[in-house]
């Protein structure tokens, strides 16, 4: 088989008995691996997957893009349903106390569960800023640097360390990247730390220099007019073919998105199969 990629949880869905749900879950299929990038806020992964005809079981790794509550809730539920030991591969600051503080109210985004209830269900975290190889065309990209000018972290994520709160730099962003025939394939959790940072550190991991198809979320909500130009301008000069960008990208800016890219745009939702050779 070539690679299948289903949208397990999102803030839309297909036509059809699928569950919307603030969040994001995407599980990557190969001929020889099934990894789950998130596990969205809740139960609509496992009610999605059911849906769909797909045995959670089979799966075998799990990949964090970070640690908030819509890309982590839906852990407990997956546990469950999985029944068996399984490896999370995450970065370290996954279970910091994360916060958002918007016009001085706090609210709590981090993980929902203690790590120990996790790891009774069979999880085992493996805990790395490292990019991970999962097998011969699937990684992580580990921590991405932040290099370009015109994408920086949102101002209103914070961390809480005892009583002190301090800026989330967001270190534990992370995304899959996938080798195909066809080329690169990047899936974004939020891309808190910007997608065409997220995407140069790709191409610099594997010595590629084009990015084939990227799917996910791009954090694009809040940002400025000047910001989105300028990330469309990157991408065609990255050669991107295919775009499903969703989630945290914002309906406006997927209508930007669509219009400027065409048939190369993707609306992607909970319930969205992709098959790429």
């Amino acid at each position: 088989m070539g690679i299948r990629i289903t949208t397990l949880s999102e803030n839309t869905a297909q036509i059809g008995d699928f569950i919307a749900e603030w969040g994001l879950s995407v599980l990557v299929e190969t001929g020889k691996t099934k990894v789950l990038l998130d596990t969205g806020k809740g139960y609509s992964c496992v009610y999605n997957a059911d849906t769909l005809g797909i045995e959670l079981g089979g799966i075998d790794k799990i990949v964090l893009s970070h640690g908030h509550f819509d890309h982590t809730g839906g852990l407990r539920e997956v546990l469950r349903r999985m029944r068996k030991d399984v490896e999370i591969i995450a970065h370290p600051d996954m279970w910091q106390i994360k916060y958002s503080r918007r016009k001085d109210e706090a609210r709590y985004i981090g993980v929902p569960f203690h790590r120990s209830e996790l790891e009774t269900l069979g999880a085992h975290f493996v805990l790395t800023e490292k990019p991970t190889k999962i097998d011969d065309s699937i990684m992580t990209t580990g921590e991405i640097p932040m290099v370009t000018p015109f994408e920086e972290i949102d101002p209103d994520l914070f961390v809480k360390e005892g009583s002190e709160w301090k800026p989330d730099k967001v270190r534990d962003d992370q995304a899959l990247i996938i080798k195909s025939a066809a080329g690169l394939i990047v899936i974004l959790g939020c891309a808190h730390r910007g997608m065409i940072n997220t995407l140069y550190h790709a191409m610099q991991l594997t010595g590629e220099d084009g990015i084939y198809a990227v799917i996910g979320g791009s954090h694009l909500i809040s940002a400025s007019e000047e910001r989105l130009w300028q990330t469309i301008t990157a991408l065609r000069e990255i050669g991107v073919q295919k775009l499903g960008l969703c989630h945290c990208t914002d309906l406006p800016v997927i209508t930007l998105f669509a219009n400027e890219f065409g048939d190369a745009f993707l609306f992607n939702k909970a319930g969205t199969v992709i098959e790429i050779p």
